[in-house]
């Protein structure tokens, strides 16, 4: 009870400090304490303190007025003191000493998990049938303990339990008795989609399973952009550890070539994934988190790459090469654009008015449909000269699948930049979309091999 009025007294303070201004009338105060406490719920539900919320949801008020602005620099330095010198809660602080041995538990798990297989002779040494066995098992061998801890932390019931092991088991079991041929399309295809097929059943477990929630899928489109910033940096440090660590072995004559591959690689590969997700859970409380921040940065960069290719293959008259590693690329480019797009979105208060970064964001947007369009004719150029074939067809499903999300995109978009919608419709109609994705990869991992008879 204490706790509950503590934090109706911050809230009553700032509608006192809105009250203030003659500008802010009572209906609008109304709307604006509405939305605070959301916001404050929210956080709330994804593991913030009541300090914690209160202050990133003020914080992310001062994007609505100049006033909820005013409040916020008004009363951040107090209550980021709180935040850096918080009140001892034995409680508290019991719990994130757990998870922080959950999850560096769960991290040498996942180390020593990646290296059981040499037991039945597949190891880091190049052979094609370790080379096949990783590729196709890596990402099984790694990511159920991710899944697992956000299983403990969210303290699953038996039966959603029960719904995020069961896809790794049958995903383990489809990927391994299949009849692929060793390193032929289907199984590489198969590689490339596994991922994104199992991260989503990651989701499930990091939402609680509440997939049918929008905010929480949302929530998890945030959490997936920070754990791979997060998974980058560390990749960054793993690299100079390993640089270091064969320059200094060097110098005394020993070659540590073979331990770090066999061994620093991939078990730091596989601990880096887990502790990723731990430390974006751990630092949920900073203001302002990196994706949105490097959205900002990186969108008018690829515009202009975008509209820069375009001009350039509208004045030579050269089409795109249909190669499987172009069209790779191709859908690697398309991916990175709709993640600024979501990240951007993640970001937004949905209340704001359109300005310039909104419409730079448009012509994203636009530009990148113009190329999945010029890549989808030069799919169909090639099917129609040469015929069908595993990677045209998932390349082709691939740009289609972009191609609608693009166009809703761009619709919407251009519909709120004329304020004929709001921004909230965009962000609903991405979280709506989101579920085509993982449906669309477990086809390419399950259907595509039987049907081009495991090629």
């Amino acid at each position: 009870m204490k706790a509950e009025q503590s934090m109706e007294d911050r809230i009553l303070q700032w509608r006192e400090h809105l009250n203030r201004h003659q500008s802010i009338q009572s209906v609008d105060a109304d709307e604006l304490e509405d939305h605070l406490r959301s916001q404050i719920e929210s956080l709330e539900e994804q593991g913030l303190d009541e300090d914690e919320a209160f202050l990133v949801s003020v914080k992310r008020m001062g994007n609505l007025s100049d006033i909820s602005r005013e409040f916020a620099l008004e009363y951040s330095e107090r209550l980021w003191k709180q935040l850096l010198i918080p009140p001892v809660r034995d409680e508290q602080s019991e719990e994130k000493q757990s998870d922080t041995f959950v999850a560096f538990g769960l991290a040498l798990a996942a180390a020593a998990t990646v290296k059981l297989p040499q037991l039945f002779g597949f190891s880091f040494d190049g052979s094609p049938d370790s080379e096949s066995f990783y590729m196709r098992n890596i990402i099984l061998l790694i990511l159920p303990f991710l899944a697992a801890f956000f299983v403990w932390k969210r303290r699953l019931e038996p039966s959603e339990i029960i719904k995020v092991t069961a896809p790794f088991v049958a995903a383990a079991l489809l990927i391994n008795l299949l009849p692929f041929t060793r390193l032929g399309s289907t199984e590489l295809l198969a590689v490339i989609h596994l991922p994104i097929a199992v991260w989503f059943v990651l989701g499930l477990a990091y939402m609680g399973g509440k997939w049918n929630n929008h905010s929480q899928r949302m929530n998890f489109v945030r959490f997936s952009g920070e754990w791979f910033i997060y998974l980058t940096l560390i990749a960054f440090g793993g690299g100079v550890l390993t640089m270091f660590t064969v320059f200094i072995f060097d110098s005394i004559g020993m070659d540590a070539e073979l331990f770090v591959q066999s061994w620093l690689l991939p078990c730091g590969v596989a601990g880096a994934v887990v502790v990723s997700g731990w430390l974006v859970e751990a630092k949920q409380s900073i203001i302002e988190n990196m994706a949105p921040v490097l959205t900002r940065l990186f969108t008018p960069l690829f515009a202009l790459l975008l509209l820069s290719y375009i001009i350039a293959m509208l004045w030579t008259g050269t089409g795109i090469l249909v190669e499987r590693e172009v069209l790779i690329g191709f859908d690697l480019l398309l991916v990175v654009i709709l993640g600024l797009l979501l990240y951007s979105i993640s970001a937004r208060d949905p209340h704001a008015a359109p300005d310039l970064f909104d419409r730079l964001q448009f012509l994203l947007i636009v530009s990148a449909l113009l190329v999945d369009i010029f890549a989808l004719w030069a799919i169909a150029a090639r099917i129609s000269e040469f015929g069908f074939s595993p990677n045209k067809v998932a390349a082709l499903g691939e740009n289609l699948i972009l191609l609608i999300n693009l166009a809703g995109s761009a619709f919407l978009y251009g519909k709120f930049l004329l304020k004929r919608t709001t921004f909230s419709t965009l962000e609903r109609w991405q979280m709506t979309y989101f579920p085509v994705y993982p449906i669309w990869a477990a086809i390419v991992v399950i259907i595509f091999p039987i049907i081009f008879k495991f090629q």
